[in-house]
């Protein structure tokens, strides 16, 4: 089992793929544009696994809050990565602060928000 795909709405389709796609290697696969009837999206991934970003409606787009752990709904998405301390160290350059748990067997985690304030985690396993 593995999951196919995550889809995101975010405020700035550009700005999105260009970040999601630098922090976590991903290329685009596919892309509708604004031209289109359909919201415009763009699928950054490979062959197995992508991440599907669609285009916020700018008149009704708002940031999500804080994630709500104790209610029903999404409240982060994580990613595995090989090396989690160059992408922390990414992260950073980029103005994102993060925040590391060490503690987590059987391999490290940090959590941030992206730029559109989605909860995010990253995972090293050792």
């Amino acid at each position: 089992m593995w999951l196919e795909h995550v889809n995101l709405t975010v405020a700035d389709l550009d700005r999105s793929a260009k970040f999601y796609g630098e922090l976590l290697g991903l290329k685009v696969r596919w892309r509708r544009e604004s031209g289109s009837a359909d919201t415009p999206a763009i699928h950054l991934g490979d062959d197995r696994s992508y991440l599907a970003l669609f285009a916020a409606d700018p008149a009704t787009a708002q940031r999500l809050a804080e994630p709500q752990y104790s209610r029903v709904g999404f409240n982060h998405v994580g990613f595995v990565v090989d090396d989690l301390d160059a992408k922390v160290k990414w992260l950073n350059e980029q103005g994102i602060e993060t925040e590391i748990e060490a503690a987590y067997e059987p391999g490290r985690r940090a959590y941030f928000y992206d730029p559109d304030g989605i909860e995010v985690e990253l995972v090293e396993y050792r």
